[in-house]
């Protein structure tokens, strides 16, 4: 699929990409262009799994007509701030990924926290972020049976994606371990840990 701009309401723009890479990628170009003042009055820039919205634009055409000839420079949007995670990796389904990936779980740990990770988009709770870094060889599938409440804090796996449970919810990812540290705090400015183009390391912890 071509990128494709649609309009949304009075001042938002649609953006349709092929996949989460192109829009990591045109995510960084439009977040440097706002910097620069190329596109204008632009409020808000929300990615996600093939789609980029921009919200509150003053000039929707001159915005679009940009949108559509953008050459972002490189893959991803891996410009923000590295956060590290530390880890317990003691979790429900570890033992079942290091069997899937044919390795140890000494060595599925190692395998986790070898890449640094990009929060390519957020979604499904507040503060959840979709991490991707992961080598496609080592992404395992969704779990068949969902749980009911997968506890917080939980650092899990799903497809290409790495993600940590910031408050209990159900869940079908593969449950790798967890981390004390509070992703979501209203408190806080801003409440989310994980925001779009941050980096992420993990490191294993002791419990």
């Amino acid at each position: 699929m071509g990128r494709v701009v649609r309009r949304v309401g009075e001042r938002a723009l649609l953006v349709e990409l092929a996949d989460t890479d192109e829009v990591s990628a045109l995510y960084g170009w439009a977040l440097e262009a706002r910097t620069a003042g190329a596109l204008g009055e632009v409020e808000e820039l929300v990615p996600a799994a093939r789609t980029l919205l921009l919200d509150g634009v003053a000039d929707l055409a001159a915005v679009a007509a940009l949108l559509r000839t953008a050459r972002p420079r490189g893959t991803t949007a891996a410009g923000g701030p590295l956060l590290e995670v530390p880890t317990v990796y003691d979790g429900a389904d570890l033992a079942e990924v290091a069997a899937l990936w044919g390795v140890s779980e000494e060595a599925a740990v190692r395998i986790h926290t070898a890449p640094e990770y990009v929060v390519a988009f957020c979604g499904f709770t507040p503060g959840f972020g979709y991490l991707t870094g992961l080598p496609p060889q080592y992404h395992p599938p969704r779990r068949a049976t969902p749980r009911s409440a997968v506890p917080p804090g939980s650092v899990a796996l799903a497809g290409a994606f790495t993600g940590v449970y910031p408050r209990s919810s159900p869940g079908g990812w593969q449950l790798l371990g967890r981390t004390a540290l509070s992703l979501w705090d209203t408190a806080r400015r801003p409440p989310a840990l994980l925001e779009p183009g941050v980096r992420v390391r993990f490191v294993a912890a002791r419990a």
